[in-house]
């Protein structure tokens, strides 16, 4: 065997493991029971110590060193591999395994505080979690900046100066366009009582409109929806809220779209470090895409109030251009989630200020919700009113995923840039979406960009889709398209 079988070997092993690894977290957010949460997090440890030995294996360094690639594939393999091999091998053993003891006992704190309302029972779990990622933050920078180092684990390629350049450039067009919007008349919401059985069955049907194939997955009910694993098992989640229909569907959506990316993977790239979504910006392109794009467009809702009618009886809306501009209803709010178009991207330049601080040392658990409480107030004109409203309703900060808030906004940037050339490409496309049929754009998702996984890096793998480098014009100009003839500006 050759250098490079013998390395493909021991990552797909490796790869299987940790399939098994998010299929435990999978479990713990949906099914398992609550008193399992101890053994749980003794068992997360010790599978991640077996991890990180095989992550770490020397034997990677020599047939990395030996290993001579035959093709395109190869030298992405070997490309994603180096990469990782250098960033596992600056974390100790014993860190990697305090990390995974820590996290569903730091997740559980954080769903019981959020419940209560109570900051104060979680900021000590919080603070853990903290100097456990600033500690391995630091060693994988190697005497650079500790955040920077941990957002690569999410969107390779870019650091937080660049980041913080798009956001500046963004934030002055989306706070002008929101004051623009807030400023004309408001269309009615949607109202009334709409039963968990009903949404989800209407959630199914959508699944299935943008393509999920629930052969290789199934459709769960968590406090905070999410997609898991990849390939052949690809599993995601809603959440129901029975006056507030919009969040179970377009969650629902929005998982969607990232399980399509992992199912649509080539198969031949299954366990291998390119079976899977290249980072968490080109990841949240597929949801956003599918959420906003197409899921919100005039043309698709249409069809969607037409099931939605059909599901629950009369709506409180008129007609299907009222239930459009519900959909896209821009008012004050709270949640990140529910945000509307505009706003969403103000909510994760507020968290990746934030948490940028708290990885550079600048900013301490104890005076994290005042900090968020200020900023909040700074930016959106209204105080938080109460703490699951504020720094206690995202999951990520309890589970350690400090550099993954602005992979949301890139996702945004990315997704403008694949409708841009997706409309040059299908000038007929409203004609499907208002018969409820995604299947061409999602088709051309799956050709242009999903079927090669992470065979390219990020950039170029949404260059490659679109036929031209990523930047934030091309979302802006959707924006400010869509909203000025929503709201008539």
């Amino acid at each position: 065997m050759t250098a490079y079988s013998d390395l493909m070997a021991h990552t797909r092993q490796t790869e299987a493991l940790a399939a098994i690894a998010g299929r435990l977290g999978w479990d713990q957010q949906t099914v398992m029971p609550r008193g399992a949460n101890a053994q749980r997090s003794e068992e997360m440890a010790a599978l991640e110590e077996v991890l990180h030995a095989r992550r770490t294996d020397p034997r990677i360094g020599e047939w990395l060193a030996q290993a001579e690639p035959e093709d395109a594939v190869a030298e992405a393999n070997l490309r994603e591999i180096r990469r990782a091999y250098a960033r596992n091998t600056r974390v100790p053993a014993r860190l990697a395994a305090e990390l995974a003891r820590l996290t569903p006992l730091s997740q559980s704190a954080w769903e019981e505080a959020r419940l209560a309302g109570d900051v104060a029972a979680f900021l000590p779990w919080l603070a853990q979690m903290i100097a456990l990622r600033r500690e391995e933050g630091q060693a994988i920078a190697d005497g650079g900046d500790p955040y920077d180092a941990l957002m690569a684990d999410y969107e390779p390629e870019t650091d937080s100066d660049t980041v913080a350049a798009t956001f500046a450039r963004m934030r002055p067009r989306l706070v002008a366009l929101r004051e623009a919007v807030l400023g004309a008349d408001t269309p009615p919401a949607l109202t009334g009582h709409f039963p968990q059985e009903g949404q989800l069955r209407v959630a199914r049907r959508l699944a299935e409109h943008f393509g999920y194939d629930f052969t290789r997955g199934r459709i769960d009910l968590a406090v905070h929806p999410f997609s898991s694993g990849s390939g052949t098992d690809v599993r995601i989640t809603t959440r129901v809220m029975v006056e507030e229909p919009f969040n179970c569907l377009y969650s629902t959506i929005h998982e969607v779209g990232h399980a399509a990316y992992e199912q649509g993977v080539d198969a031949a790239h299954l366990l291998t470090p390119l079976g899977r979504g290249v980072s968490m910006g080109v990841h949240e392109s597929q949801s956003r895409i599918y959420e906003n794009q197409l899921g919100r467009s005039r043309a698709f809702t249409g069809w969607l109030y037409e099931a939605m009618v059909q599901e629950f009886g009369a709506l409180s809306v008129a007609d299907a251009d009222a239930f459009y501009a519900a959909v896209n209803r821009v008012s004050n709010g709270y949640i990140r989630t529910e945000a509307d178009e505009i706003q969403y991207n103000l909510h994760i330049m507020l968290r990746f200020d934030l948490e940028r601080a708290l990885m550079r040392g600048q900013l301490e658990a104890a005076d994290l919700e005042e900090a968020w409480n200020a900023r909040f107030a700074a930016d959106f004109g209204y105080p938080v009113d109460r703490a699951a409203n504020g720094v206690l309703q995202d999951v990520h900060w309890s589970v350690g995923l400090f550099g993954y808030f602005p992979t949301y906004a890139l996702g945004n940037v990315y997704a403008g840039c694949l409708h841009q050339a997706l409309r040059a490409d299908l000038p007929d496309l409203d004609a499907q979406l208002a018969q409820g049929d995604t299947s061409a754009a999602t088709e051309w998702m799956r050709a242009r960009l999903q079927t090669h996984g992470a065979l390219r890096t990020p950039r170029a793998t949404i260059a490659h889709a679109c036929g031209f480098e990523p930047e934030e014009g091309p979302l802006m100009a959707y924006l400010e398209a869509k909203f000025s003839e929503l709201y008539r500006l």
